[in-house]
């Protein structure tokens, strides 16, 4: 089913990129249960890529530029490393795709206001180690520097209840609607910090310490932890490091905001995402539920983990 050209750009972009992050997350299980995973280190021994990271990145931007030619993509697995070949473009129009509404501020978009942040497999490491429902696919949508949509995939949602429908995927419009799950709250009474699982340092600690949390989360992918904040499973999203990139925020930010919550860098200032933007948020992050009191949190966070952490 094809979307009615006389649509909102927008309208368009995020439910073709429902069905593409969801043909992204099919290749991704299929490389797995090949086997045969092509790890290379890229930064470092903690910074992996596999031929899932590079044939779903290959998918994405392959399938998104032939839909929309004049948008500005940017992929976390670089361009040497996932060089498209016309057999990775999947047709978003074969599938049924979902009805998206465009909020009207946004709706006299042109494709080349628009920068998409991709990830193709958030949470890398967790593939490798089989921690599966830490896995996201990240396609992230920014105009004017700013968050506007994104899509969330979850490859192995549900792969812990055999028989029951295997992935999901989740997308939202600032100032718009969220769609693919409902959104739910978190306990009200104490406070769930969520944060990196194999990142931490001195500064994430002191950070994490200062909002004085009841429990802390520490789980891979910055897709992943903004999903516990949208399933009531954690109110606050603390990672006090200049590790996380922004194909790994646009999309859950867009998200979240969607949502009614809020996601800043540490010191409370907006990340930017244009395309000349570094692609590293090196001021870190900071991202609480709907309803939380951010401000707050921002608040508390000690001076000499904002000084640390420097654009």
């Amino acid at each position: 089913m094809s979307l009615a050209q006389g649509a909102p750009l927008l309208s368009r972009l995020v439910s073709s990129s429902v069905a593409i992050a969801g043909q992204a997350g099919h290749l991704i299980r299929e490389i797995m249960k090949k086997g045969d995973l092509g790890i290379v280190e890229k930064e470092s021994v903690r910074d992996l890529q596999t031929e899932a990271d590079r044939a779903a990145q290959r998918c994405i931007i392959s399938s998104l530029n032939k839909c929309f030619p004049k948008i500005t993509i940017i992929g976390e697995e670089g361009e040497e490393e996932t060089k498209v070949a016309s057999g990775s473009i999947f047709d978003p129009s074969t599938t049924s795709l979902v009805d998206v509404t465009c909020p009207a501020h946004l709706s006299s978009m042109a494709e080349e206001e628009v920068v998409v942040w991709v990830d193709p497999l958030d949470g890398t490491a967790e593939y490798t180690q089989g921690l599966l429902d830490h896995v996201t696919v990240l396609i992230g949508i920014a105009s004017g520097g700013k968050a506007i949509g994104g899509v969330i995939h979850q490859p192995y949602y549900n792969y812990q209840n055999p028989g029951s429908e295997l992935g999901r995927t989740i997308w939202g419009i600032v100032g718009g609607e969220v769609g693919g799950m409902k959104i739910l709250p978190p306990p009200e009474g104490k406070l769930i910090v969520t944060t990196t699982r194999s990142h931490s340092s001195s500064t994430v600690n002191d950070a994490i310490s200062a909002v004085s949390p009841d429990e802390v989360l520490r789980v891979g992918g910055a897709g992943h932890k903004v999903m516990l904040l949208l399933e009531g499973k954690a109110h606050l999203y603390v990672f006090a490091s200049p590790g996380c990139k922004k194909w790994d925020t646009c999309a859950p930010q867009a998200i979240l905001e969607a949502a009614g919550g809020i996601l800043t860098d540490i010191q409370g200032n907006a990340i930017p995402y244009d395309a000349s933007a570094p692609h590293r948020n090196s001021t870190g992050v900071l991202a609480s539920a709907a309803g939380q009191k951010h401000g707050v949190y921002l608040e508390q966070i000690p001076q000499h983990v904002k000084d640390n952490l420097k654009a």
